[in-house]
């Protein structure tokens, strides 16, 4: 049998394409989730034409059911600011009511997030300027970004991303040069939970934290020591700021920064 003769029909779904007003769309069934509010006002927010997929409908009885993209219905009528705005639909005419809610089921059942440095990485690819500030700041100590810990590399991309976003260039350029300097590349100090932690208290004391002070006083204890110490005072990022609190003001009662001050950070730049 040659090409021309196969059968590729049971790999091809029997869809039609059309432009659809988003009024004449239905998506409140029973099968479906709940509309993520803050989800939708965000991808409004950073709206991109090109990252619009079309909306799968099933037309039952004359009537377009979406079991796949009611959000992405809802931003586009939030940035057009009209229901009128069509969209399009890949739809299915041989759809029972069943069928549509076992597809939404498994839609994701075999599809993989991207990881952050994926995503990072893409990011690099289409020069995007906040991945490619980070990354020449993280090159210009001599490490690099990897997907794996190893030595000289800087696995945690995300934390990276949200200190830069958070905090701002400044913050997370010190936060490197700190580590680097205190730690010298020791295993584990470029954790996600050591970088917050770092990151937290630069901002939070800016210039009354004094770099050599913390390089010296943090400088005796190891980083296996800190996360020690840290995981017995609260998880997450926080402990770890605590904790190096705690080391940095030991024995310099006179210059002592209060830790009450670790939690004075606007609530949507902290993160633990």
């Amino acid at each position: 049998m040659n090409e021309t003769e196969i059968d590729f029909s049971p790999f091809v779904p029997q869809v039609q394409y059309e432009l659809i007003p988003i009024k004449n769309l239905v998506s409140n069934q029973d099968y479906q989730r709940a509309l993520y509010e803050k989800n939708i006002q965000k991808a409004a927010k950073d709206f991109d034409l090109y990252q619009i997929n079309p909306v799968k409908v099933s037309r039952r009885d004359g009537i377009n059911y979406v079991f796949n993209g009611q959000h992405t219905i809802e931003i586009v009528a939030l940035v057009s600011g009209s229901r009128e705005t069509p969209v399009w639909c890949m739809i299915y005419d041989d759809l029972v009511y069943q069928r549509e809610a076992d597809i939404f089921a498994n839609q994701m059942k075999y599809t993989k997030n991207l990881t952050p440095y994926e995503v990072f990485t893409a990011n690099i690819e289409a020069g995007n300027d906040a991945q490619l500030l980070i990354r020449d700041t993280v090159e210009s100590y001599g490490l690099c970004i990897a997907n794996k810990s190893k030595p000289g590399k800087i696995c945690a991309v995300a934390t990276l991303e949200r200190i830069y976003k958070n905090y701002g260039f400044h913050v997370l350029d010190r936060t490197l040069r700190l580590i680097i300097g205190t730690w010298e590349g020791a295993p584990h100090s470029f954790s996600s939970n050591m970088l917050s932690g770092v990151a937290r208290l630069i901002y939070c004391f800016g210039d009354a934290l004094k770099d050599e002070l913390f390089k010296e006083k943090l400088g005796l204890f190891s980083v296996k020591e800190l996360t020690r110490t840290a995981r017995d005072r609260r998880s997450g990022s926080m402990g770890f700021s605590e904790a190096m609190l705690i080391a940095y003001n030991k024995k310099n009662q006179k210059n002592a920064l209060q830790i009450s001050k670790l939690y004075n950070a606007p609530a949507n730049r902290i993160y633990y």
